[in-house]
């Protein structure tokens, strides 16, 4: 009981200092944003690979007889709240799956903490019983029918910092496969041989250990849906997942594979019946599509204030259809994709393909497919994100969760495409004050080849006086105006690259 109250303490620091922060106002123009950085003259967009920790897989497996042995995989989530990194895992407590399933249709929610991120440790919440003891780092979810309290597939968890009931602080959704007479009005078996279907289940915590479930499912009036993220952006809640024909189809009415769907609600309790097109594989929109190319359980979010930005599966069918029924999924491959979005609604890949974090070569532990998190956590000079190995062969071989790192907010950057001319990019609009000021993540700026950076008004014209040079490189550069730029309804800003410049832009901060 000490233990939870520490933590309930500590989550409640962290979350009134979430709160400041973005009272503060920060907003983020990324490099690969291009709603955001619209305007551009002789630039490229070059996008990063993550590295791999060297000590990977940093989370495993427990022994025999542990709620994790089977399985440890980052269907979940990683926060820092305070000096303490907090993961929501779903474990496996059976070395293999039957039918295609987790042994009774549950893998529990599991919890682990870390002061690095890379060490971590599994403390004994003394929640649920467990084969008899109650040693171990199950969540506790309480709630009826007592079918949505088992967890079966993936795992989101959202801190609400806004909400003023401390009992909904935490908030969470995962997938649980419900027989229909547990579901209110009942739902059709469209495409499938159990009377089971995969709703979207939600609770609600005041510490993130202890849950209770929160209502019907989101989508109780729906066929079917597989949910893999909950964010909150701007006035709404969402939560995206996939589907697949014959649940959802492409614009035309046409067959689809797995695709990324968007549901919402304005109070956590009611959401919507209709969903939005999230996002799709280039090759899944093509006429005819890609074979094979499909986007794997939507993507994990990670919400920077004025923008959303995730990873998400890029699922290729393998080369070769098995020939068993029961081994449908073998030889597919999964790298993870970067995808945008300025409404958190509509997602774009800002370069199609590019594999941010890539599985490893063959005989490395990740080889096979790879599986996002909601994962991602900016500590001093790196930003880390988490994520887990899928073993499509069936086996779950090696299926535990990895760490990968970037440059802070390194994704990718901005730089010339010819080098011999100069070149610039221009900022979308925004609403500035007279305490707006500005940052840029730079590599490449020096005495000897400055980058000049300018506000522009709302007729995109230059303000008087209103020009600095950014001759350092950084990740939080300050940029210094002799002349105050002066509040404004409309502002931008414009960023020169001289001639021959080695400047790379990653990133320009706004805070208030």
């Amino acid at each position: 009981m000490v233990f939870r109250t520490f933590l309930l303490l500590v989550g409640l620091l962290a979350v009134a200092f979430a709160v400041s922060a973005a009272r503060g106002g920060e907003r983020v123009f990324f490099a690969f944003d291009d709603h955001a950085l619209p305007w551009q003259h002789n630039l490229k967009l070059t996008l990063a690979q993550a590295e791999k920790h060297p000590e990977n897989p940093v989370l495993r497996r427990g022994p025999k007889g542990a709620p994790d042995h089977g399985h440890a995989i980052l269907y979940g989530t990683v926060l820092k709240e305070g000096d303490r990194f907090r993961m929501w895992y779903l474990g496996m407590f059976e070395p293999e799956i039957l039918n295609g399933q987790a042994p009774g249709w549950w893998r529990p929610m599991c919890y682990a903490e870390s002061d690095d991120g890379v060490h971590w440790s599994k403390p004994a919440l003394g929640l649920v019983d467990f084969n008899g003891d109650r040693q171990n780092n199950i969540c506790l979810i309480e709630g009826e029918p007592f079918s949505m309290t088992r967890v079966n597939d993936f795992l989101s968890v959202l801190r609400d910092a806004d909400d003023p009931d401390p009992a909904r602080r935490y908030k969470a959704a995962f997938i649980a496969h419900v027989p229909y007479d547990d579901i209110p009005g009942g739902m059709s078996a469209i495409g499938t041989k159990e009377r089971r279907v995969a709703v979207t289940v939600l609770a609600t915590s005041a510490d993130g250990l202890s849950w209770k479930i929160a209502g019907p499912p989101a989508n109780a009036g729906g066929e079917r849906f597989e949910v893999s993220s909950l964010y909150r952006f701007g006035d709404f809640y969402y939560s995206t997942g996939q589907l697949i024909s014959p649940w959802t189809w492409r614009a035309d009415g046409s067959e689809t594979g797995r695709t990324m769907l968007t549901y919402r609600s304005a109070d956590f309790d009611r959401w919507s019946p209709a969903t939005a097109r999230g996002f799709s594989r280039p090759g899944q929109l093509a006429n005819p599509p890609v074979p094979g190319q499909q986007t794997h359980m939507g993507a994990g979010m990670w919400n920077r204030g004025n923008v959303m930005m995730g990873l998400y599966g890029m699922w290729q069918d393998a080369p070769k259809k098995p020939e068993s029924a029961e081994y449908w999924n073998r030889g597919v491959s999964v790298d993870l994709g970067l995808i945008v979005s300025n409404d958190g609604v509509h997602f774009r890949e800002p370069v199609p393909g590019f594999k941010v974090v890539a599985r490893g070569e063959p005989g490395a532990w990740d080889d096979t497919a790879l599986l996002q998190g909601h994962a991602f956590v900016n500590e001093g000079d790196r930003t880390m994100i988490w994520y887990s190995h899928w073993d499509t062969g069936g086996k779950l071989k090696s299926m535990e969760i990895g760490l990968a790192t970037l440059r802070r907010d390194g994704f990718g950057y901005l730089s010339s495409q010819v080098a011999e001319n100069d070149a610039e990019v221009v900022t979308d609009f925004f609403p500035a004050t007279e305490k707006t000021s500005v940052f840029l993540n730079i590599e490449g700026a020096t005495t000897q080849s400055p980058v000049e950076i300018e506000w522009l008004d709302e007729k995109a014209s230059p303000v008087a006086g209103a020009r600095a040079s950014v001759v350092e490189s950084g990740l939080r550069v300050p940029v210094s105006w002799k002349i105050p730029p002066g509040a404004g309804e409309r502002r931008a800003l414009r960023v020169i690259f001289p001639k021959g410049s080695p400047a790379r832009l990653h990133a320009i901060y706004l805070e208030d």
